[in-house]
């Protein structure tokens, strides 16, 4: 362990560079540059409540504020998986020439977009304040699903980096995965609706359970520890998705190194 973390203090330097770079050309030859970082999922939360507001959001009090909760959750882990999946690939020049650690290109791809996530939950606080959501203190607890977040992207994004140097057709598989998530995940509907055995369906999946936590502190003004949501303990959930990513997070560092190796002769 010491000397895998001696290594990463090493390349600290080119992990931030490579960041900077991915931030940077995330929104090349744009006249709003990282403004879009802002006005993305407000017009998109904006379309979507005026789609879904009349059918799906009339019993569900600060609807537009719902849907970004769920939105912005379920965007980060959409856009994360997704540039991680491609990030040895994209780089294999560099790969091909220069030694380094080849988990800073998945590491770096979902830094630099989780970067960009955070700077876009100044909307969801904007959009709540303007909603007149009566915000508690228990807000401060958003950086646990925050954090949750974080380890499942980075897990997620290992798995699917390795995973997609060897079996390239995993990109249009994952597109149809990543829909299914959006559709488990409550992102515009509301989960008191449904049935039970379709809300036990919908707790297994752990951005469900992320966003759902969001929604308890940010909307509901309760406690992750203490509070229910349509009938599913936020405690339950918050251990839940904790425990599985971290698991993924093991299984992602395991699955990674031992490959990393045959990456020169696939891509």
């Amino acid at each position: 362990m010491k000397k895998y973390l001696e290594g990463f203090m090493r390349y600290r330097y080119l992990l931030k560079e490579l960041v900077v770079k991915g931030i940077k050309l995330k929104y090349r030859r744009s006249y709003l540059g990282l403004v879009w970082t802002l006005l993305e999922p407000l017009l998109t939360t904006m379309v979507l409540a005026f789609v879904f507001g009349t059918l799906l959001g009339k019993n569900i009090p600060y609807f537009p504020v719902y849907i970004l909760c769920g939105r912005l959750m379920y965007s980060c882990f959409s856009s994360t998986s997704k540039v991680a999946m491609r990030s040895i690939r994209a780089n294999q020049a560099m790969i091909k020439k220069v030694y380094v650690p080849k988990y800073l290109y998945p590491l770096s791809t979902i830094i630099y977009n989780y970067i960009l996530f955070l700077i876009s939950l100044i909307i969801l606080i904007a959009l709540a304040v303007v909603y007149r959501v009566p915000l508690s203190w228990h807000i401060v607890e958003m950086v646990i699903p925050l954090f949750i977040l974080a380890i499942l992207c980075v897990a997620v994004g290992l798995i699917l980096s390795t995973i997609c140097v060897f079996f390239r057709d995993l990109e249009y598989l994952w597109d149809v995965i990543i829909m299914l998530i959006m559709y488990c995940s409550g992102i515009f509907y509301s989960v008191e609706r449904i049935s039970p055995a379709v809300k036990t369906v919908l707790s297994l999946n752990p951005v469900y359970c992320i966003i759902s936590n969001v929604r308890c502190v940010v909307m509901e003004g309760g406690s992750i520890f203490t509070s229910q949501s349509y009938g599913l303990s936020n405690l339950h959930m918050m251990i839940y998705s904790l425990v599985f990513s971290l698991v993924a997070f093991v299984i992602g560092i395991i699955v990674f190194k031992q490959n990393q190796d045959k990456f020169i002769l696939h891509i």
